[in-house]
């Protein structure tokens, strides 16, 4: 199946949005988001009434898959599947590792069979790509067997715009993507850093859900989990309040009260102590994960900054890796400004530092070319099933 000649409509179903888009091989010719959905005020009733809204306004003609944006696939998933109603059945039992997420993911899935019966469906999972995170950086050291009957382990998450952009880094630097070894910074309003070793996640920092790892809009990232005991036994909170206080009410917002970074940058100008403390928090998270993974590496090729703040912020990109020359790494202040996928640490550096804008969407359409290309995959398994040859180096 050439990828010229496909048309793959992807949709992201959230709890009360439906994001699509439409393509013609790999140019997007069609695509909106439906908002409000379930709400009072006008949004529709119903993920059904979206969709159909959504597919009545697109010219569907010789429509080849719906790719659709699924978070969690567990330990079932290794890979993108297509859809069948095993495939559906194993969704529906991952909701407790994302209750947010995997049901909206549902929903989509089940009215786009529903309108579509004669079109495939493909589900594309966030977590599939760090399946190849080896066992010692997948797994947490508590007990075995409770961490087994509940699901404990390591999944990451973002892993559609790892991929992406670890491979289009290869291409930007013409460098063999099986050959290359990349640190890929996900900085948007979540956040998360992956070490790419020759194509294959290594290791990831968000964990068993996004809330690990690195400072986001609103989320904490890492920290002791005695603070948790802590709240519930001298502050009473309830485990409900703990669960909205570390997702909801820190990270950036939690240290500022606000969760934009371009306005915690304006306000770090202005002098504001409470801002240049976030600023700090947030690039020194970055840093250690940077340290970290490039010792697990060994070797690093290129670091590449993604998502809105990784694309649109020079000071975050400068300060994250400020300190870091002995290791070969830099940035180039010139280079640092502009905009468009590039290079901008120095010429002479060992690592490249590099600048890529993600494309999820893009990632969801080729992994559904490739998994209508290798139909002979498990669609739904209770093992993990093998992954299909992903596509190469973006030109």
């Amino acid at each position: 199946m050439s990828g010229d000649a496909t048309r793959i409509l992807v949709l992201n179903c959230g709890s009360s949005s439906v994001k699509y888009r439409l393509y013609a091989g790999r140019d997007a010719v069609a695509g909106g988001t439906v908002e409000r959905i379930g709400e009072s005020g006008g949004g529709p009733a119903n993920h059904e009434m979206a969709l159909r809204e959504v597919l009545a306004g697109l010219d569907l003609t010789g429509l080849t898959a719906v790719g659709h944006r699924v978070v969690h696939g567990g330990t079932l998933f290794a890979a993108p599947v297509l859809v069948d109603d095993a495939v559906v059945a194993a969704i529906q039992d991952l909701i407790p590792l994302a209750p947010l997420h995997n049901p909206a993911n549902l929903a989509g899935i089940e009215v786009a069979r529903q309108l579509l019966p004669d079109v495939p469906q493909v589900a594309v999972f966030d977590t599939a790509f760090h399946r190849t995170i080896p066992e010692a950086g997948a797994t947490y050291a508590i007990d075995l067997a409770v961490a087994e009957r509940f699901g404990i382990r390591r999944y990451g998450f973002h892993g559609t715009s790892h991929a992406y952009v670890s491979r289009r880094t290869a291409a930007l630097l013409d460098r063999p993507y099986e050959e290359i070894n990349t640190i890929s910074l996900h900085l948007g309003n979540g956040a998360s850093a992956c070490a790419v070793a020759g194509g294959r996640s290594v290791a990831t920092s968000m964990g068993m859900s996004p809330l690990e790892g690195l400072v986001m809009g609103t989320r904490s990232g890492d920290l002791d989990p005695t603070i948790i005991f802590h709240l519930r036994r001298e502050g009473g909170f309830a485990v409900d309040d703990i669960d909205d206080l570390l997702n909801y009410r820190s990270g950036l917002v939690g240290l500022t009260g606000d969760n934009d970074m371009r306005a915690v940058l304006r306000r770090r100008a202005e002098g504001e102590p409470a801002a240049s403390l976030a600023f700090d928090v947030y690039s020194r998270r970055i840093k250690g994960y940077v340290g970290a993974y490039y010792a697990l590496l060994g070797r690093v090729d290129a670091i590449t900054f993604t998502a809105g703040i990784g694309e649109k912020s020079p000071e975050i990109r400068a300060a994250s890796l400020a300190g870091l020359e002995r290791l070969g790494i830099a940035v180039d202040p010139q280079r640092n400004v502009g905009s468009g996928d590039r290079v901008i640490s120095p010429p002479e550096a060992e690592v490249a530092v590099c600048v890529v804008a993600t494309d999820e969407e893009l990632e969801i359409v080729e992994e559904t070319v490739a998994v209508l290309e290798h139909r002979q995959l498990p669609a739904g398994t209770t093992q993990p099933v093998p992954e299909p040859e992903r596509p190469k180096a973006l030109s």
